[in-house]
């Protein structure tokens, strides 16, 4: 593929965005950009892995809150795949707080409070999160490996 190579990132649709039936609306979103879902699964967070998952902010006020909300119900965890895979679902997310995310992103169309903002992704500026990420919530053999039938007009 010549327009960048193939990645994978994780993706959570959050408990607040799982509980307002929103699972179907985010996941369209990303398969009509044209990336490829390769694992996904509904799973409640217990709070070994909560903390796990939100380690590198452990020394900050809000890490209990964000624990708390993360475990509180069920999330729709999901690997997705594609050219610049993280970036593009980081900029389709929006800004990390809905107040300041543009209409036409997930947040800022679907999500009104900073600590209800709908979706997690992968930070495109860490690099090997996603990976890290993808291994916390998902097996090797949860993924799938396939070709769409669509990607030949997708990439050039």
């Amino acid at each position: 593929m010549s327009s960048g190579e193939r990645e994978r990132t994780f993706v959570m649709v959050k408990p607040d965005a799982v509980q307002r039936g929103l699972i179907g609306e985010i996941v369209s979103r990303l398969e009509s950009r044209g990336l490829k879902l390769v694992g996904g699964k509904l799973i409640e967070i217990n709070r070994e892995l909560a903390e796990e998952h939100y380690a590198e902010h452990s020394d900050k006020g809000f890490f209990e809150d964000l624990v708390e909300f993360i475990t509180a119900g069920p999330a729709f965890a999901m690997v997705w795949e594609g050219a610049d895979v993280t970036r593009q679902v980081r900029e389709m997310m929006g800004a990390t707080d809905p107040a300041e995310a543009a209409p036409g992103t997930i947040r800022g169309d679907l999500a009104l409070d900073l600590g209800r903002n709908a979706i997690h992704g992968s930070d495109h500026e860490d690099p090997g999160s996603n990976e890290r990420e993808i291994d916390l919530f998902f097996d090797e053999g949860e993924l799938i490996e396939y070709e769409r039938i669509d990607e030949s007009w997708l990439y050039e």
